[in-house]
């Protein structure tokens, strides 16, 4: 199982990569964000990958973050929902998208994907919501560990973000409020609320706001 790819960027094209690792062109499918963010060519390129085995095909699907992948992996796993389909709405939502479209119950969102009908998106939601917490959470550890360990100036490896991601401050949230006491499910459903109102928040003010939307009403 081919896992991750480290290498240089031979070519992009609409709907794949090919990613030359020691002189070995691999064809790498993404969605549209993942092959927007990949450098000029020549440009050092990291990507996690699911490998595709099939009788009569062999196909790679690359992923800029474990979060991708971990989405792209579940999304398959709803009956109707093909790998071209699980791009789509990775493409569309990217993956925290995705995360507060299912853990708010927000079909009409994931329909928003090209080739997504709604009886499609309404069985991803029902049969992935229990699973938007765990997701969401893998953010503050994905960020420390693209955080860690410096390449060397001849290594080839993903740039180190300036800054912790989003997710990790969602993730960190997230964390917070199921020490409180809250379920995974109502933790969740309160990030990506307070998330969706605040796309800079740290985590402190999702923590509040969370906190606002979870009180008791009247």
């Amino acid at each position: 199982m081919i896992g991750r790819l480290s290498g240089r960027l031979a070519y992009r094209a609409p709907d794949h990569a090919m990613i030359d690792v020691g002189g070995v062109g691999y064809l790498v499918w993404c969605s549209e964000r993942t092959l927007a963010s990949l450098p000029p060519k020549g440009g050092a390129v990291t990507l996690w990958t699911d490998l595709l085995v099939r009788e009569d095909l062999l196909q790679l699907y690359g992923f800029e973050t474990l979060a991708e992948k971990e989405w792209y992996r579940l999304l398959t796993s709803v009956q109707g929902v093909g790998a071209r389909a699980a791009l789509a709405v990775l493409g569309t939502l990217g993956p925290d998208g995705v995360s507060r479209a299912i853990a708010l119950g927000d079909w009409n969102a994931v329909k928003a994907a090209p080739g997504v009908g709604p009886k499609i998106a309404q069985r991803v939601v029902n049969e992935l919501k229990d699973k938007a917490p765990s997701v969401m959470a893998m953010g503050g550890g994905e960020a420390l560990a693209e955080l860690i360990e410096e390449p060397s100036s001849d290594t080839v490896a993903k740039p180190r973000p300036a800054t912790v991601p989003k997710s990790s401050a969602q993730s960190e949230a997230l964390s917070a409020l199921t020490n409180l006491g809250y379920s995974p499910g109502q933790a969740a459903s309160a990030v990506a609320q307070a998330a969706a109102g605040s796309d800079e928040a740290d985590t402190s003010e999702l923590i509040r706001a969370a906190l606002r939307l979870l009180a008791p009403k009247g």
